[in-house]
């Protein structure tokens, strides 16, 4: 293998658990729970054309040099809302939807990011 690819996949190996984590979620939740999985991705689907968010996102995964802040921020952001809705506080907000938000903000997160990777490494 190449030094350089292989120098890519030891540091972006968070960017790879998320991605991977996404697909599973995929794959899993339309075999066990395929109505939720359907709706939580169409939303997702339609949270893509909303450009501040992809900008946002872009840019966290791009210009921030610790990625795990990122990842663990935007998790924590998901279940301190997730709280709040429960608690009645966001009741405009539905579980569904910011589980989409998280993982539009993930994923494309994670490949700014592993772009990233790609372009210090000079690939």
């Amino acid at each position: 293998m190449n030094a350089q690819f292989t120098a890519i996949l030891t540091r972006a190996k968070l960017n790879l658990v998320i991605l991977g984590a996404v697909l599973a979620f995929a794959i899993i939740g339309k075999f066990t729970h395929p109505e939720l999985t359907n709706s939580v991705f169409v939303r997702a689907d339609q949270l893509v054309s909303e450009l501040y968010l992809i900008l946002i996102a872009i840019t966290l995964g791009a210009f921030v040099p610790n990625f795990k802040l990122v990842v663990f921020g935007s998790i924590a952001a998901f279940i301190g809302a997730v709280i709040l809705i429960q608690m009645g506080i966001f009741s405009y907000l539905t579980t569904e939807y910011l589980f989409a938000v998280l993982i539009v903000v993930l994923g494309f997160a994670s490949i700014a990011n592993l772009y990233r990777h790609y372009r210090e490494n000079g690939l």
